[in-house]
């Protein structure tokens, strides 16, 4: 047998052996995982708007709609 083959063959062995879960993990609780909320499907697509490109409106009209009232001094 290869030395090799042995050095990461023992390792996995006894590792897999011993796996076991320690006394200070905790476990979930029955009353934590039933006071949750229940899971709803929702589709991806539940908020989509189908929207056309439209033409452009003139951009002085549309810089005065948003322009303040009065003027800015800035």
């Amino acid at each position: 047998m290869r030395p090799t083959i042995l050095v990461v063959a023992l390792p996995l062995i006894v590792g897999g052996c011993s796996s076991t879960l320690s006394p200070d993990v905790p476990t979930p609780d029955d009353d934590l995982l039933s006071t949750a909320p229940p899971v709803h499907y929702r589709r991806p697509v539940v908020g989509y708007v189908a929207r056309q490109p439209i033409d452009p409106k003139p951009w002085k009209k549309q810089n005065e709609l948003q322009s303040p009232s009065k003027g800015d001094a800035s």
